[in-house]
């Protein structure tokens, strides 16, 4: 004889039915949720890369003012 491991509890199809649907509501709000953190995430990978797109000139003028500089004190001398 073998022991029901469940004991005496009986599952029906319409439990399994209910649960079913349950899960598949909860997934597919989960996934819209995804949707829109996935937007989010685009949307700010975009914004970082305009900020250091835009970050890139001034140490490069930095630069080219210091080498000025430099050029006009030996020519100064």
């Amino acid at each position: 004889m073998g022991v029901d491991p469940l004991g005496p509890v009986v599952i029906g199809a319409r439990e399994i039915y209910d649960s079913v649907v349950k899960l598949t509501g909860r997934t597919e709000q989960v996934l819209r949720a995804l949707d829109d953190h996935t937007a989010d995430l685009k949307d700010h990978e975009s914004r970082l890369r305009a900020l250091e797109g835009a970050r890139w000139p001034l140490p490069t003028l930095a630069v080219l003012v210091s080498i000025a500089a430099l050029v006009l004190a030996f020519l100064r001398r």
